[in-house]
């Protein structure tokens, strides 16, 4: 069984004991979370596909970490003006584990 969720606008492919990197959401660590944006469920009988949310479908997660992504350097530059900057940028993310789907 599997099911696609959305997460900060962003649609992920989980089943159970997968292990996810999704956008920062302010959650302690080790904390459960349930995203009740489930998109399609699908099971050895069949699929199901929201219009545009699975009713009364859920996904239970646990936050496992909070991590930092690496590190992307962002350049302003412009020419003949002596015009130069940089900066560096980490963007947060939370480290989910699937613990079961809820349909």
């Amino acid at each position: 069984m599997y099911a696609i969720i959305e997460s900060g606008s962003k649609q992920y492919r989980v089943s159970e004991g997968d292990v996810i990197r999704v956008d920062l959401v302010p959650q302690p660590v080790g904390t459960q979370l349930e995203i009740e944006g489930v998109l399609l469920l699908a099971n050895g009988s069949g699929v199901k596909v929201g219009r545009p949310l699975v009713e009364g479908a859920k996904v239970v997660a646990r936050v496992e970490a909070l991590e930092r992504g690496e590190k992307l350097l962002v350049w302003k530059y412009r020419p003949k003006q002596r015009y130069r900057r940089r900066q560096g940028h980490r963007q947060l993310f939370l480290r989910l584990r699937i613990e079961k789907i809820v349909h």
